[in-house]
């Protein structure tokens, strides 16, 4: 027979796994709180914004920054569209040369990072190279040339050029010699229509993009679709790293870019 003592301690000890239990429900649920109305965070699979953003980058996405539309929030393409003609609430719009997450236009639930380039009414062009927004071609800086991996053992020469938009946003963007798609350097008008946005990637030989109005392209993006603007990186793994494999930190995480500011 368990004896008073048995049975006072064995109460006890039910308690207190109640008590852990109720903690890790709390932490669950102020996690999903901050996940879906504050901020998300995103890793960088691909090269379309090389230099600005790395494969191998973790930054946080504020999902305030623009409101809230129903692809805000987790399985967004089955729920019902919410805030009126813009499916949006809360927010401001974005603004041109902000970074940001946004679900492809083809599906409503693949998640893209793109730039801002062009807002409803804009219309956008690229002659030669150079990005032209509504007939007037924006100031571009050449920078440097340098060797960069093009995949596959191959290597590739890229040209850096300063862009800087008509509201002063000022970034880098990469050109490639040799193993870039080179046709969205010369490109039809684009008038970006109302509620609408134009986005493109800073590596510009190779980035899927607004340029691309096909099928399988991305095309001018519905405010409503938009997840929020990228803030800041809070990790970074070198591209044949990754980023569970803790042991190879100091040697595979890019320490220069922790903490870095998006812009």
């Amino acid at each position: 027979m368990a004896s008073y003592k048995d049975i006072g301690k064995t109460g006890k000890d039910e308690g207190g796994l109640l008590e852990t239990v109720k903690v890790i429900v709390q932490a669950l649920l102020i996690a999903l709180v901050i996940r879906t109305f504050l901020f998300q965070p995103f890793n960088i699979p691909s090269g379309s914004l090389i230099p600005t953003l790395l494969i191998g980058d973790y930054l946080f996405v504020s999902k305030y920054a623009y409101g809230y539309s129903r692809y805000s929030f987790p399985f967004g393409n089955m729920l019902p569209k919410i805030g009126g003609p813009t499916g949006r609430v809360i927010g401001s719009a974005p603004k041109r040369g902000d970074i940001a997450v946004f679900k492809l236009p083809r599906d409503n639930s693949t998640d893209y990072i793109k730039r801002v380039i062009g807002l409803p009414g804009d219309k956008i062009q690229m002659v030669d190279g150079v990005l032209v927004i509504n007939g007037e071609k924006i100031k571009r800086e050449k920078l440097s040339q340098t060797e960069v991996a093009a995949g596959a053992g191959f290597k590739d020469r890229a040209t850096f050029y300063r862009e800087t938009l008509p509201n002063g946003v000022s970034y880098v963007i990469q050109e490639l010699d040799l193993y870039g798609n080179k046709l969205g350097r010369n490109t039809q008008v684009y008038e970006v229509p109302p509620a609408h946005f134009f986005m493109m990637g800073d590596n510009r030989d190779n980035s899927l993009d607004s340029r691309d109005m096909s099928a399988q392209g991305v095309g001018y993006v519905p405010y409503e679709n938009f997840v929020g603007r990228a803030e800041i990186i809070f990790f970074s793994v070198e591209e044949e790293g990754a980023a569970w494999k803790v042991w190879e930190w100091p040697w595979t995480v890019r320490w220069n870019r922790l903490l870095k500011p998006v812009n």
